[in-house]
């Protein structure tokens, strides 16, 4: 789905020429039509007149300059078609420079909680103007209109811009952001090989689609299943943007098992730092009791069930999803957006002294012994300006690298299923008898 750019003139607005809009695809149909409800009414420029025109049979609406000649056809939706132009004066100089932010799968559960965080100030912060991209299907695309209009009604002032579209080469341009939500679930009877490849052609492409008109700095988030492989394949195919910048979700786990470990301890969650989730967001993942700390205090030391901690916590980390979907029948939706903003604000915010936080990350360099050219999840920390490094000081034993080193030959092993996705050569899938996929997740 085409879209074209709405033409702006030039003004020293510190929120990208102050603009605020939606563009949508040519099925949308115009409801209540430009009401002003991000932003109040504002004085324009005097270079020259932009303005929104809606034909009688609702086909796209077109940009005209004071001459009346078209200058860009746009397709666009309420609130955010209109462009604002600010004096001066009138200028909000405390905010940042607007971020673009795209968001794959963006009609789905997940993003139905995220969007809304994302534009609320909550992830970013309240001085942080953003633009959302959102990438859907030609499926979804009506959802989409749907999503947007919601935003529309939200009145998040932050909220500067809205694109939807299902061409990721479009949704991408200059995106600072890329959460990659949307993946084919996995049906009854699906091999894991067969997931593998299916959603592995999705992220091959994105990961194309970033590497041609993303920022050349775009951190990529990548949470669609199998994180950890699909991560891989999409760095693969993205050369320009440095490996270091993708990242597989594993905060969800971090998240669990750090709450599992406070009803053990019988404190607040809050009291529970240094959680590591190594290896592979599946039932292979190991969730690392023996250097996390509860109150400052080394967990075997708090928790002295030892048998209860490598045994019944480690399992019901592994199989939480699972019994979510079991308990609710489906899988997490809103758990998963809250770690998705969990793993956002570890990298553009400080991480605490001490303390450290769990990603999905390129292995190349680590000081673990880990094998090189997989995304394994790891300990990092981060100085907030959106990068991290490893960390060093973690102590690991033989029952702990015993496990690592499963996870680590189940990431191996998916790999070689994907070679023909990383320019690696003709795939081979040997996974093995058992499924460690978390059944039911996105």
């Amino acid at each position: 789905m085409a879209m074209s750019d709405l033409s702006t003139p030039k003004t020293t607005s510190p929120f990208l020429h102050s603009s605020s809009r939606l563009r949508l695809s040519s099925k949308s149909h115009l409801s209540n039509q430009f009401r002003h409800l991000l932003l109040p009414p504002l004085h324009r420029t005097s270079v020259s007149k932009i303005s929104c025109s809606v034909s009688q049979n609702n086909q796209a609406p077109v940009a005209v300059q004071d001459n009346g000649s078209v200058k860009t056809k746009k397709e666009c939706y309420g609130v955010f078609c209109l462009t604002y132009d600010l004096k001066a004066e009138e200028e909000t100089k405390s905010w940042k420079k607007m971020i673009n932010i795209a968001v794959s799968g963006a009609a789905g559960m997940i993003s139905n909680h995220l969007l809304f965080k994302l534009a609320s100030g909550a992830v970013f912060g309240p001085d942080q103007p953003i633009a959302l991209k959102l990438l859907g299907s030609e499926r979804s695309i009506q959802a989409l209109e749907g999503v947007a209009m919601e935003l529309e009604d939200s009145l998040f002032p932050l909220l500067r811009e809205v694109d939807i579209g299902t061409d990721p080469y479009e949704i991408f341009q200059d995106v600072e952001w890329a959460l990659l939500i949307g993946a084919k679930p996995r049906g009854p009877g699906m091999e894991r090989a067969a997931l593998l490849d299916i959603n592995g052609q999705i992220f091959a492409e994105q990961g194309k689609a970033l590497n041609a008109v993303a920022s050349p700095n775009v951190k990529v988030l990548v949470v669609g299943n199998p994180c950890n492989t699909n991560a891989l394949i999409c760095l693969k195919n993205a050369p320009n943007i440095p490996a270091k910048n993708f990242h597989a979700l594993t905060r969800l786990d971090e998240n669990r098992a750090k709450c599992q470990l406070a009803l053990k301890a019988g404190v607040f969650y809050d009291k529970v730092s240094n959680m590591t989730i190594w290896g592979n967001h599946s039932t292979t993942q190991v969730p690392d009791f023996l250097n996390a700390r509860i109150n400052g205090r080394p967990v075997k030391e708090v928790i002295t069930d030892h048998k209860w901690l490598e045994e019944g916590f480690t399992e019901s980390v592994q199989k939480r999803g699972g019994l979510l979907i079991q308990k609710w029948g489906r899988s997490s939706a809103a758990s998963t957006a809250v770690s998705i903003v969990d793993a956002i604000k570890s990298l553009v915010t400080p991480t605490p002294e001490g303390d450290w936080f769990s990603t999905g990350v390129y292995t190349n360099g680590n000081p673990y012994g880990i094998a090189e050219d997989l995304v394994f999840s790891m300990p990092c920390r981060s100085t907030g300006d959106g990068d991290y490094e490893l960390v060093k000081d973690v102590e690991i034993d033989d029952y702990l690298r015993q496990r690592i080193a499963k996870s680590e030959a189940e990431l191996l092993a998916e790999k070689k299923c994907v070679a023909h996705l990383t320019g690696e050569g003709i795939a081979y899938c040997d996974l093995g008898p058992v499924d460690t996929m978390l059944p039911g997740e996105v």
